[in-house]
C-alpha cells in the first residue's frame, strides 16, 4: 500500500508539472523610461545674487530693490530686498511694487509703433507731420525713425523741466514744451538723447492709431500681455502698491520732492514692478507681441550720416557685457526712481532690477546678477 501510495503522488506532481508548463507566461511590462534629468540648478546663482543685492542696498544706502530673472520664458528668481516705504514699514514685493521705470517707457512705447508699423499704420521713415500734423516744421525734415533713434536733434531736458510738478491732460500740451524750439543739428548728424524725442512718438502713436495714447498703450501692449502693475504715473489717483520715491540728501534716505511726470509719459512716465518688465521682456524674446522682422526693425542700431553706429535703435539700446554676450535693453533714471531692463536674446534671458531712489548706485547690479545666472551651464 505505501509503495502503491508512493507511486500516485509522484505521477500527480509529475502531471501537475507539466500542466504548469503548458501555461504561457505572462510577458514582462516594458516601464517608460523616467526622464531624471531636471533644468539647470540656479540655487548657487541665486543665492549668490541675493548676498550681491542685500551688499548693493546697505552699502549704497538704497530704500528698497526689486530683483527678477527670467530664463527661458521661465521666471527662476524674484525678490524684494528693502522697503516700498520705509515709514510704513512696507517691504518691496516684486510681483506688486510699482517703481518709476523711468527710460523703460521708451521700449514700452516702441512696441506700440511696432504694432502700428506691423498694421501698415506708421512708416518709420515718414516724417513726424505726417502723423503729428501740428508739429511745426523745421529747417530740415525730420523722420520717425531719426526722432525715436535720438539723431533727430530735439532737445532733452533744460533747466529745472525735469522737477515739472505740472500736470499735463494731453499728448499734444506736453509738445508745447519744446517744439517751437530750433533743431540742435541736421537729422542724422550725431545722436543726442532726447526723452523730449518720444513726446512726439507718443503725438505719433496717437496719429497713426486714432486713439489717446494712454487708451492704446493700456489696449494694445499692457492688457494683452497681463502687466496688471503697469501704468501712466498720475500723481492725482490713487495707486494700490505704488512705491514712495526717495533721494539720498546729505547721505540720509529722505523722500524725493514732488514731480508730475505726465509730460514725459512715453519716454520716462509709467510706473510698473520687476514681475511686469519681465513679462514684457519675455514677450520679444518669444515674439507673442511683435513678429521677428518687426523686432529686428526696432532693435537695429541707426548710424548717423558718416555711418557711424549709434548702438541705439528705436527705443532699444544694444550693448555686450564683458565677455561679449549681445544684450538688448535700456537703462531709466526718475525722481525716485533707477531702473534696468536687459534681454539676453542668445540665452533668452531678462534681468530686471528696480529702486525706489534717485540716481541710485547700483554697483552694476543688473550686469552681476546677469552673470550668476548666465555662468550656469
Amino acid at each position: 500500500m505505501i509503495r502503491l501510495l508512493t507511486l500516485f503522488i509522484a505521477c500527480f506532481l509529475f502531471s501537475a508539472c507539466n500542466q504548469a508548463q503548458q501555461i504561457p507566461l505572462a510577458k514582462e511590462k516594458k516601464v517608460p523610461a523616467v526622464n531624471v534629468q531636471k533644468g539647470p540648478d540656479y540655487s548657487v546663482a541665486i543665492e549668490q545674487s541675493r548676498l550681491l543685492s542685500q551688499k548693493t542696498l546697505k552699502n549704497n544706502k538704497l530704500p528698497g530693490i526689486a530683483v527678477a530673472v527670467s530664463v527661458k520664458g521661465k521666471m527662476v528668481w524674484q525678490e524684494g530686498f528693502g522697503y516700498a516705504d520705509i515709514s510704513e514699514n512696507i517691504a518691496v514685493d516684486p510681483s506688486l511694487s510699482k517703481f518709476r521705470v523711468g527710460s523703460i517707457s521708451k521700449p514700452f512705447t516702441a512696441t506700440a509703433l511696432g504694432l502700428l508699423f506691423e498694421q501698415n499704420k506708421l512708416d518709420f521713415d515718414a516724417p513726424v507731420q505726417k502723423y503729428v500734423t501740428y508739429f511745426p516744421k523745421k529747417k530740415y525734415s525730420l523722420s520717425v525713425r531719426q526722432v525715436a533713434g535720438h539723431i533727430g536733434g530735439i532737445r532733452h531736458y533744460q533747466g529745472d523741466e525735469f522737477m515739472s510738478n505740472e500736470f499735463y491732460d494731453s499728448v499734444k500740451k506736453s509738445l508745447g514744451i519744446f517744439q517751437d524750439d530750433p533743431l540742435l543739428f541736421e537729422p542724422g548728424l550725431k545722436m543726442s538723447y532726447s526723452s523730449y524725442g518720444w513726446n512726439l512718438m507718443s503725438a505719433v502713436v496717437e496719429g497713426a492709431s486714432g486713439e489717446s495714447f494712454l487708451v492704446y498703450m493700456n489696449k494694445y501692449v499692457f492688457d494683452p500681455l497681463n502687466m496688471e502693475n503697469t501704468r501712466a504715473d498720475i500723481n492725482h489717483e490713487k495707486t494700490a502698491n505704488r512705491v514712495v520715491f526717495y533721494e539720498l540728501k546729505n547721505n540720509k534716505i529722505e523722500v524725493a520732492p514732488v514731480v508730475d511726470n505726465s509730460y514725459k509719459w512715453a519716454g520716462g512716465g509709467f510706473l510698473s514692478s520687476a514681475e511686469d518688465v519681465v513679462k514684457f521682456g519675455n514677450a520679444h524674446l518669444q515674439k507673442r507681441i511683435l513678429s521677428e522682422t518687426t523686432i529686428q526693425e526696432l532693435w537695429k542700431p541707426l548710424t548717423t550720416n558718416d555711418g557711424k553706429s549709434t548702438n541705439y535703435g528705436i527705443g532699444w539700446r544694444k550693448g555686450e557685457d564683458k565677455k561679449g554676450r549681445l544684450w538688448m535693453g535700456h537703462s531709466g533714471g526718475s525722481i525716485g526712481g533707477t531702473s534696468m531692463l536687459m534681454l539676453y536674446p542668445e540665452q533668452e534671458m531678462v534681468v530686471v532690477v528696480l529702486c525706489n531712489m534717485s540716481s541710485a548706485k547700483m554697483d552694476q547690479l543688473p550686469f552681476r546678477v546677469a552673470e550668476q545666472f548666465l555662468s550656469i551651464e
